[in-house]
């Protein structure tokens, strides 16, 4: 007998019996749903010993001059067209010379290709495009975003019949037809096997005469431009108990496309998500009948739905919500830090006190490390890559960093953006927050069972493969490629173990790192907690196998970590795409400093909850040696970053570039920006009257310390202050006045 056959019979065929029974099988929909979409970098850092030449070499996310000129052309005409104060509380939608712009310069086909009349913009300018809408109206960046999202579109670019594409792409590309797309039910929220919308296999009359179909019956809610829509993409459940297609009964999740006008179609009621006025709203079908043409892919696609849906969301929640959230973040980063500049207390600017500063360094981070990772996703999505897991830490840790600035922005403008009005540019987006965190995958669920039960399975390099070996029929056959995966399962472990012994003993020194001068040190700390989580996350597979779905709050904590990996590997990315520019190194320092500190606290709460505890201690003693040690940045770095945001700077402006700040009915933002720019230009001779200690202007003036135009400066300035600082008041029959009641009920 061989070693090779001793090896898998006496000690490959215990651990594979073994492994069967422990190991739950999959269901169709769980299948699915963590096959669909593709790795990249996300692998990498899975694997524990990451190439960062590999990240490097990748090309950043450029725009063409085509997209160039759209979001110089009509994204700034649109802006510059819109009041999201009149939107939310006069009107209660966009004006109807809004949507039709939107539908001529075609902004609801950014993804369609040029063949069929669309834009065929990349991500990133699609991802831009969103961004810089949402700096000036949420409402309409979600409008924008929506169809260029999950919806009718993508799927069918990905699973659409040529006819299908032919005859909807051209209709939805010139505005003809405006679509939403129709998951989430009473039934099915996170859950959306859960749904009880259903469709019957059946013969029935369609435009005269009689045909195979469908005939559906369904109730949702929260779709975004359904009230609106003449195209409803729909998720149901397809049944064919006559057997018309086949020995099938239960079919299963099936999409289609349902033009709102069929008879038993309801649509037109609106939701109020957080009193934003973006179309939303519930629709109903009571026995519509359609053909099997109406199938998206037709009837070769009939009851793979769930895992279309899956690879759609593979790319739109890689662009939408983290486009919004980075324009979110930036927009707080920017005005907070003007704020903090033109608005004195104690005799001093409020951006001088530590409190304040407190707040302001991370809104600076932020804002820089949300951008940085909505860069590298749009490059990688460019590269054709359906992105699922990274697209899934995208949307929650972007969204979660835009709602923790927009807390930091309304801290340090205290009663500024607590009075809404017209003058309040932080309201919307604060009561906005709730509805990024929930839409397009919850945050919970994404967060403690998606980001690293579909993570650790699809990017660990061996345990899809040992999975896929144990659900293999023929017996010979399965014990052949568990030997194989379960054995390069054994020596990755083994390597990982050594790695990640060096690099945490040696305080993240030694390991590899591409030269990247003050950098370099980021990249070794990073190999280091990637080595870490690579055997942390093994040692929690092989503790609990199956039953991690269970154990959703160390599930949560091991995602954070690779999500945490993945928004630093791209703020180095991002620094050594700018040219390693090193007025910037605060905020990459910042970045690396706070998240270190929450890798370690990550990795130190799984430790604390594994149940088998001498195991637990070995690998806290391998990775963990000294304990917790980073504790987050010093109050010097906060500082740093805190004034990059108080004086103009280049930083400045590349932490922000592409919002919409001046113009049209911009009118609180713009204000804010004047006030600026006027602190800082007359700051000399506010010194100069502070020396001479004279009460203002006018006394400096008097005693000839100022000339007339000096001293005109400073009286601009005054007033542009005077006007930022001042908040609305209303007439109380002006508030009785208002279409808040009649819009809600409309």
């Amino acid at each position: 007998m061989s070693f090779k056959t001793f090896r898998r019979n006496y000690l490959i065929r215990p651990i594979f019996k073994l492994a069967r029974r422990a190991l739950p099988g999959l269901s169709a929909t769980e299948r699915e749903a963590l096959t669909a979409g593709d790795v990249w970098w996300d692998s990498d850092l899975f694997t524990g010993n990451p190439d960062w030449e590999k990240l490097l070499a990748t090309p950043p996310a450029t725009l063409s001059e085509e997209e160039q000129s759209f979001l110089d052309g009509p994204v700034q005409e649109l802006c510059s067209m819109l009041d999201e104060w009149e939107i939310n509380r006069s009107r209660g939608d966009l004006p109807p010379a809004v949507w039709e712009f939107l539908k001529r310069e075609k902004f609801f086909a950014m993804i369609i290709p040029r063949e069929y009349g669309g834009l065929e913009f990349s991500a990133y300018a699609n991802s831009e495009v969103i961004r810089t809408i949402a700096s000036r109206s949420l409402v309409t960046a979600v409008t924008v975003m929506v169809p260029n999202s999950l919806g009718p579109a993508e799927l069918l670019l990905q699973y659409g019949t040529d006819a299908q594409r032919d005859f909807w792409l051209r209709r939805l590309a010139d505005g003809r037809e405006l679509p939403c797309f129709a998951l989430t039910s009473l039934e099915a929220g996170s859950d959306a096997a859960a749904m009880v919308d259903c469709g019957v296999v059946c013969r029935d009359q369609f435009d005269g005469e009689e045909v195979l179909g469908i005939r559906l019956n369904w109730s949702k809610r929260y779709i975004t431009l359904g009230p609106v829509a003449t195209v409803l993409g729909l998720a149901f459940k397809l049944y064919d108990p006559d057997h018309l297609l086949g020995d099938l009964e239960d079919i299963g999740i099936t999409l289609a496309l349902v033009p709102t006008n069929l008879p038993g179609v309801e649509i037109g009621r609106r939701h109020l998500p957080a009193f934003q006025f973006f179309q939303n709203g519930p629709n109903q079908g009571h026995d519509v009948f359609i053909t099997l043409d109406h199938v998206i892919g037709g009837r070769e696609q009939v009851g793979k739905g769930w895992r279309m849906l899956m690879s759609a969301l593979a790319v739109g929640r890689g662009v939408s919500l983290p486009s919004l959230s980075a324009a979110a973040t930036a927009l707080c980063a920017r005005t907070t830090g003007a704020y903090a500049r033109i608005r004195h207390q104690f005799g001093i600017p409020i951006g001088q006190f530590e409190g304040i500063q407190e707040r302001l360094g991370p809104l600076a981070a932020d804002a820089y490390l949300v951008d940085a990772a909505r860069r590298l996703t749009c490059a990688g999505l460019d590269q054709g890559r359906k992105l699922s897991v990274i697209s899934a830490i995208m949307k929650v840790h972007a969204t979660y960093a835009m709602r923790s600035a927009i807390d930091h922005a309304m801290d340090v403008h205290g009663g500024k953006t607590v009075i809404d009005g017209p003058l309040n540019y932080l309201g919307d987006a604060y009561r906005a927050v709730p509805v990024g965190i929930t839409v397009e995958g919850a945050n919970i669920l994404t967060r403690s069972m998606i980001i690293f039960g579909q993570g650790a399975i699809r990017c660990h390099p061996w345990l899809l493969k040992e999975m896929l070996a144990l659900e293999e029929e023929d017996p010979d056959a399965a014990l052949a490629a568990f030997d194989e995966s379960f054995s390069g399962h054994f020596r990755h472990g083994f390597k990982t173990f050594f790695r990640a012994w060096v690099r945490s003993w040696s305080g993240g020194r030694i390991g590899p790192a591409p030269a990247q001068g003050k950098a370099t040190k980021y990249y070794r700390r990073l190999d280091r907690y990637a080595a870490s989580f690579a055997l942390l996350a093994d040692a929690t597979l092989l503790l609990l196998g199956g039953g991690l779905k269970r154990k959703e709050m160390i599930s949560a904590r091991l995602g954070d970590i690779l999500s945490e990996l993945y928004l630093l590997s791209a703020v180095l990315k991002r620094w050594q795409d700018e040219g390693q520019p090193a007025e910037d190194l605060p905020l990459v320092a910042f970045a690396m400093e706070s998240r270190f500190a929450l890798i370690e606290e990550r990795l130190h709460g799984v430790l604390a909850n594994l149940p088998n505890r001498p195991l637990a201690a070995l690998v806290r003693f391998i990775i963990l040696p000294l304990g917790v040690r980073r504790h987050g940045p010093s109050d010097r770095l906060t500082r740093r970053c805190a004034e990059l945001l108080l004086a103009p700077s280049a930083t400045r402006e590349r932490l922000t570039a592409g919002l919409f700040l001046k113009g049209g009915a911009n009118v609180a933002v713009a204000g804010l920006e004047q006030a600026f720019d006027l602190v800082i230009a007359s700051a000399p001779l506010q010194q100069r009257l502070h020396e001479a200690r004279c009460r203002d202007f006018r006394e400096g003036f008097e005693k000839g310390l100022l000339s007339a135009k000096e001293a005109d400066l400073l009286e601009e300035c005054a007033k542009a202050v005077a006007q930022v600082l001042a908040v609305d008041d209303f007439a109380a029959e002006e508030l009785g006045e208002s279409n808040f009641s009649a819009t809600a009920g409309s």
